[in-house]
């Protein structure tokens, strides 16, 4: 995160040693400046820092020892050694190599005073080093060791640097000359007071701690400094995206208003306590003229639609009308049938855009849009597009935001004055990824499902129990029930070692399941051949679908009661969460069968989730298992490109770190808004802007 040494953007090429075939080697590994050089970590660290004379030299000890060299020479044999006798006044030490020697030979004579770091072997009673660092010393006594006799960083070496005798020595080197070279030039942009506060070291000691401490508590305390600056520099950036996001301006609403109330009033349940307290928060909200910018976040089932709803009437109320944006065509016709059940009592229009209406009907709805007859559009990506103009937008709401990156939602957000936003996930979020990911937003939690819902019973059986699972699917549809069969592959070219949904459709359809109406649905179908089977199984005229993960979100089927996952262990928890909420969403007991590879293909982190998958349906405590499991780079997927690749923080352990650096960045945020006192923390800001990966990319 080049943003911690900005002012040390100056190429490699000007440090001491590199020169142009050099700079172009960096180059490959993405070092191209010398602040690029000082954050290339080490990937781990060995202890050299004992040393003991030869006689004391234990069998497995890592160390270093200090001699003379008695001889040097080339060993001829069927693997030709390179062998230097070190000693001291206590004994000899035999240094052997199997490779370089005619530069070893040409290095070392008889007499150097050496010091040889390394673990220490035994051969009869000769005390040996194979391949040990070594470094000439300096007799007068001046210490002035990188390699041996201290804690030595090591640093990764790519077959490139390898063929070009770039070594992890060489590395090192590299960068002591550059810490060296530009000591005086590292300024220290956090606040003294901060820095005092949080008990963090300086940038400069801790840069040079990571790379050549005294012990393994200053790589503690340097890893503490620049953790807690990147995830500072982070909070900072997000901070004053929110302040600019709420910047007074927006159309205020009166909330809950009569239509929100004739609808609470008519539904046949009572709201949870959860979405109560969740839509006091957004009423508020409304009332006033700086915009919502806020994040709703529930675990599947929690009553997302319903809450969107009723903040979406309000400001329809108001005479403003509303958007509601979803990723797929299936999930943006489910929440138009759910909002006409509901709206169309209150005498409220909604209507919807996709990208397959025909050119008259979309002519009709841009029309009823832009003279404002149409209340609430709902639709996918088809909202963003330049024709489609709104009398007045007070409210966006965006689902299953994830599938969205930051362009699509200012889009949507351009086409209103000042609109209020609210972006809604069913994917559960850790605490420290909702700080870092989305803190230009206002998170709301919905953390409490609807009375009366039935946990869905889960278990995960090997491959060998499958004909027993589908034994028991049978049953339940033969109960009247439904099933869903989910697949990781479409067909045999994209994972030829798993079972395709396309090939599973036929042996089912022709085995197993045989007497059974089965439907089969993937992401290569034509959106009306999707529509089409969807609307068979919502109808019951599908009793199993055999499907992909199109499914994983807002296929609402009460009747379906059984989801069966196979290859369960080529999925990632929140995924394999989100397929469980398919079922359980109506009166009847539902179940959960995820099925595995063969025993022993299962890796223990395989094996862990789909223990939490048996063992939890708190999709919240699931998200944070997936964070220690996997990394935050897994919870939405691998192409989440928003996530961000932490150089120093690790969202699995600083929790405390990344909440106080979100308190921090928000206190210097309210003393001092534009950065106008802190030039340094200023210019960061504006390079995370600017150059760094966009974190709401994710949404």
């Amino acid at each position: 995160m080049q943003t911690m040494l900005l002012e040390l953007g100056q190429p490699v090429r000007s440090l001491r040693g590199i020169g142009s075939s050099r700079e172009q080697l960096l180059a490959e590994s993405g070092i191209l400046t010398v602040a690029d050089l000082l954050l290339y970590l080490p990937y781990k660290y060995l202890d050299r820092s004992r040393e003991a004379g030869i006689a004391e030299l234990l069998e497995g000890q890592e160390v270093t020892a200090i001699g003379w060299v008695r001889s040097a020479a080339t060993l001829p044999g069927k693997r030709r050694r390179f062998v230097l006798v070190l000693e001291d006044d206590s004994g000899e030490l035999e240094c052997i190599w199997f490779a370089g020697h005619q530069y070893l030979r040409q290095a070392f004579s008889e007499g150097d005073f050496l010091a040889v770091a390394g673990k220490v072997s035994r051969f009869g009673k000769r005390r040996q080093m194979v391949h040990p660092e070594v470094e000439v010393l300096n007799e007068q006594g001046e210490d002035t060791r990188l390699h041996t006799g201290r804690i030595i960083p090591l640093y990764s070496i790519n077959a490139r640097m390898r063929e070009e005798k770039l070594s992890s020595r060489g590395i090192r080197r590299l960068i002591h000359d550059a810490l060296e070279a530009v000591t005086t030039e590292i300024v220290d942009p956090l606040p003294g007071e901060i820095a005092s506060a949080r008990g963090v070291v300086s940038l400069l000691e801790a840069v040079r701690n990571i790379h050549f401490p005294d012990s393994m508590a200053q790589v503690h305390a340097a890893r503490k400094r620049l953790s807690f600056e990147e995830l500072f520099h982070i909070q900072l950036y997000l901070g004053s995206r929110l302040k600019d996001a709420r910047k007074p301006g927006a159309r205020t609403f009166d909330a809950p208003g009569s239509l929100s109330r004739r609808l609470i009033e008519a539904l046949p349940f009572a709201l949870t306590e959860a979405q109560s307290r969740v839509l006091r928060e957004i009423w508020e909200d409304l009332k006033h003229p700086a915009a919502m910018h806020r994040l709703l976040q529930g675990d599947v089932g929690s009553g997302k639609t319903l809450v969107a709803l009723l903040s979406i009437l309000p400001v329809v109320e108001g005479g403003a009308q509303a958007a509601l944006m979803a990723p797929t065509e299936i999930l943006a016709e489910q929440h138009l049938r759910t909002l006409i059940d509901l709206v169309k009592p209150l005498g409220v229009r909604a209507e919807l855009l996709t990208g397959r209406l025909d050119a008259v009907s979309r002519r009709t709805i841009l029309a009823g849009l832009q003279d404002g007859e149409i209340q609430i559009l709902v639709g996918t990506h088809a909202l963003l597009q330049e024709d489609v103009i709104f009398a007045e937008l007070g409210l966006a709401v965006v689902d299953e935001q994830h599938r969205f990156g930051v362009e699509q939602r200012a889009v949507l957000r351009e086409k209103g004055v000042f609109p209020h936003l609210m972006v809604m996930t069913a994917t559960p979020i850790p605490r420290t990824l909702a700080l870092t990911l989305y803190g230009d937003l206002d998170v709301t939690v919905l953390d409490e499902l609807p009375s009366g819902r039935l946990p869905v019973v889960t278990g995960w059986r090997l491959d060998k129990d499958r004909i027993k699972a589908l034994e028991f699917l049978k049953d339940e549809v033969e109960k009247g029930r439904q099933a869903y069969i989910v697949y990781p592959a479409i067909n045999e070219s994209f994972w030829t070692e798993l079972k395709s949904a396309t090939q599973a459709f036929e042996a089912l359809r022709m085995g197993p399941l045989d007497g059974l109406t089965l439907g089969l649905l993937h992401g290569q179908l034509t959106p009306e051949d999707k529509e089409q089977v969807m609307g068979a199984f919502r109808a019951g005229q599908i009793d199993v679908l055999i499907c992909t993960t199109v499914v994983e979100v807002g296929v609402d089927i009460p009747n379906a009661t059984v989801m069966m996952v196979e290859h369960a262990e080529r999925f990632g928890l929140s995924q394999l969460h989100q397929l469980r909420g398919r079922v359980g969403r109506g009166q009847h007991e539902s179940y959960c069968i995820l099925l595995a590879n063969p025993e022993g293909d299962l890796t223990p982190e395989a094996r862990s989730r789909l223990d939490t998958m048996a063992r939890s349906t708190d999709g919240f405590e699931i998200a944070e298992m997936d964070l220690q499991i996997r990394g935050a780079g897994h919870i939405f997927g691998t192409r989440q490109a928003g996530v961000p690749e932490f150089v120093f923080a690790d969202l699995r352990q600083d929790e405390d770190l990344v909440v106080s650096a979100r308190e921090d960045a928000d206190s210097l945020l309210a003393s001092d808004p534009r950065l106008e006192k802190h030039p340094p923390l200023a210019g960061r800001v504006r390079t995370l802007a600017e150059h760094w990966m966009d974190i709401s990319d994710v949404g």
